[in-house]
């Protein structure tokens, strides 16, 4: 995506890495325009956010799978009005919670790309967007998501 097409405007605090590295990989990938997700080598038990060990079986060998960057709406929200004063003139848009059915029906939050009143249900199957920040100080690359046909 050009800067032109991202979803928020320019302003916005760039997303800050964990200071311990625990979600390092999750970024790096997202540069690569691939979603992984936790996964426990030992049971293999999703997870999202990021852990150090394993919800299900208490243990601690995690590792990072790459995962079909498709889901389905499990939830939104439209806001209307700035949470912070970058977004002054960019309301309303479409806050999406994604269920990850390839990866354990884990979710994940992100934008919705396109016109914020565009018709969509709880159910839409919805695809990752990755929205480059290459002129940022230190560049990053959000997931996003946009309607399947």
């Amino acid at each position: 995506m050009t800067e032109r097409n991202h979803v928020l405007p320019p302003g916005l605090p760039a997303p800050a890495p964990m200071r311990d590295g625990l979600d390092a990989p999750f970024w790096a990938a997202t540069r690569r325009h691939e979603l992984v997700v936790q996964r426990c080598n030992g049971c293999g038990g999703w997870q999202w956010g990021p852990e150090w060990n394993c919800h299900h079986c208490l243990g601690f060998d995690i590792g990072w799978t790459e995962v079909e960057a498709t889901g389905v709406i499990y939830s939104w929200e439209r806001p209307w009005y700035p949470v912070h004063r970058a977004l002054a003139e960019a309301g309303p848009y479409v806050v999406l919670l994604v269920e990850l059915p390839h990866a354990g029906g884990v979710r994940m939050v992100g934008n919705l790309v396109g016109d914020p009143l565009q018709p969509f249900q709880i159910g839409d199957r919805v695809r990752a967007v990755f929205e480059d920040h290459d002129d940022a100080d230190t560049p990053f690359t959000l997931v996003q998501w946009e309607r399947m046909g």
